[in-house]
């Protein structure tokens, strides 16, 4: 992966572990609270605007959500990379001997921001909220129980062997008992921060949570600002408007780089460039027109062009980071092969695929992959949506082609192609028998090498077989200025800031 620095990038250690082994500890928190001195506000502009703080519902996992929610709300767990977690509301995690039971024990005295405990119960409250709503996250945990023992005890039952489980877990946040819709306009956590104001697509406002277990942010103030135009939002930084932005595009970077205000960092991540192309449409129905159309495609001249400093093509479908992932055989760009192959299995030439996406940065992308295309007489619309029509109609297959980056939660396969590629999950319109039996059978081992074989049969079938195109890995440009302390970049574009102080404020 390529890494674009000003200043030496710190390696990302990536140490595989099994997860079915003994009781696992967690971490007491024992960072450096920041100290009494004020930290100032800091304004972090990320590349998705936060449209909805629920963490269980149909936004669960959108990349807005999640990062309002690592400051909102706390984990059981936080993934750390491949088979490494520490702990956040839970002190020990433990499997039974086939993993289909994960048994936590919580840390005591923690509190809710109004002062209720979070104990067991809301643990419970908050699973079941999560199956109830059947958002994407859901599709983790399909037919698990979950029961409270006791106020510092719960236990997950699957009902059947669940090695990922973990990794699953980390990306499930614990909000108070019997909420709504409307509690999130203005909602409790017992994360770092509590809200001072909200509006959604727009504005964040977060204020330190005193009573937050591991000693309140040195933060006066969090500001997360929504920019969509990424000229406005390179501008504020420089400006000193921003303070922290990420995932910025290629072509950005010389600028910031430049500037000696600014310090700019690069990490390896677990996030792939997906196009998944719907094969519950006839027109994609058949992998033989899906494979042609990847084949049409100059990936490579795109990815050296549009993403010079954060893209290195990919032979996969999971990132080199990720527990399972495993390279295959890069499909070649061959536009002659690829007409003869549409024109062998009669593909209609007259039907416009509709290609959708919501972020500004792959506006090029989209525009030069329909190009290629149309180069072999494969009619593309790009369609640019904001980000809640586009999850509504991501969900509702009201697409042909789709591009987004999908990463793995849990820096594990199974939050990948165990969530997003089985039958039951219809997410692209695919399904494929033997592609579920291996990926059930993936989290039913605790046997890593074993996972590893499996996931690698299955990536074999989702690349052959084209569900989607998957040209690129990418890497996660970061920018923060100078006055900014403490802030460390994250893989996965869901940085923390609870230790994090701003000096220039």
């Amino acid at each position: 992966m390529k890494l674009s620095t000003r200043r030496a990038v710190p390696a990302l250690t990536l140490t595989l572990m099994l997860l079915a082994t003994a009781a696992c500890g967690g971490s007491d928190g024992g960072d450096d609270p920041g100290g009494d001195a004020a930290g100032g506000t800091l304004t972090a502009a990320g590349p998705i605007p936060i449209e909805n703080l629920d963490p269980h519902g149909p936004s669960s996992m959108d990349a807005g959500t999640q990062l309002a929610a690592r400051a909102l709300f706390s984990q059981l767990v936080v993934s750390t990379g491949p088979g490494e977690f520490t702990g956040d509301l839970a002190t020990e995690w433990e499997p039974n001997d086939d993993t289909s039971r994960w048994t936590f024990t919580l840390r005591d005295g923690v509190e809710f921001s109004d002062g209720e405990p979070v104990d067991a119960d809301a643990v419970v409250a908050s699973f079941e909220r999560v199956l109830e709503l059947q958002g994407p996250l859901a599709g983790n945990f399909v037919d698990y129980q979950v029961e409270a023992p006791d106020e510092s005890t719960v236990v997950f039952d699957a009902g059947k062997p669940d090695a990922s489980f973990v990794a699953k877990i980390s990306s499930f946040f614990v909000t108070p008992p019997d909420v709504d819709e409307a509690f999130f306009q203005d909602p409790v956590g017992s994360g770092p921060f509590v809200v001072e104001s909200f509006e959604p697509g727009q504005t964040l406002r977060m204020t330190p949570n005193p009573t937050y277990w591991d000693g309140p942010p040195a933060l006066e103030e969090l500001v997360f600002q929504s920019i969509p135009e990424v000229s406005a939002r390179m501008t504020a930084l420089q400006t000193g408007e921003v303070d922290v932005t990420w995932a910025m595009p290629d072509d950005q970077i010389p600028a910031l780089q430049g500037d000696t205000s600014i310090t700019v960092e690069s990490v390896d991540s677990p996030g792939v460039l997906t196009m998944w192309m719907n094969s519950s449409e006839e027109t994609l129905k058949e992998a033989a027109v899906r494979r042609a159309l990847w084949q049409a495609v100059d990936f490579d001249e795109i990815t050296a062009s549009l993403f010079p400093e954060t893209g290195s093509p990919a032979d996969s479908v999971v990132s080199p980071v990720v527990l399972g992932y495993a390279p295959q055989e890069p499909v070649a760009y061959d536009p002659q092969a690829a007409k003869a192959a549409l024109d062998a299995a009669g593909f209609d030439y007259d039907t416009k695929l509709r290609m959708q996406f919501s972020q500004p940065q792959f506006r090029q992308l989209a525009q030069a992959v329909a190009s290629d295309l149309a180069e072999i007489g494969v009619q593309v619309e790009p369609l640019e949506k904001e980000q809640a029509v586009f999850l509504e109609d991501l969900l509702a297959l009201k697409w042909d082609l789709n591009i987004q980056q999908i990463g793995s939660q849990g820096y594990d396969a199974a939050t990948n192609l165990g969530r997003l590629y089985p039958c039951a999950a219809a997410r692209t319109g695919y399904c494929n028998e033997d592609l579920d039996e291996l990926l059930a059978a993936a989290e039913a081992t605790s046997d890593t090498a074993e996972r590893e074989d499996l996931y690698a049969q299955a990536t074999q079938i989702v690349w052959d077989d084209a569900v989607g195109m998957y040209p690129m890995f990418v890497g996660m440009p970061y920018a923060w200025r100078s006055g900014v302390e403490g802030f460390v970049p994250a893989s996965d574009s869901l940085p923390y800031f609870t230790r994090v102080t701003n000096s220039e404020s």
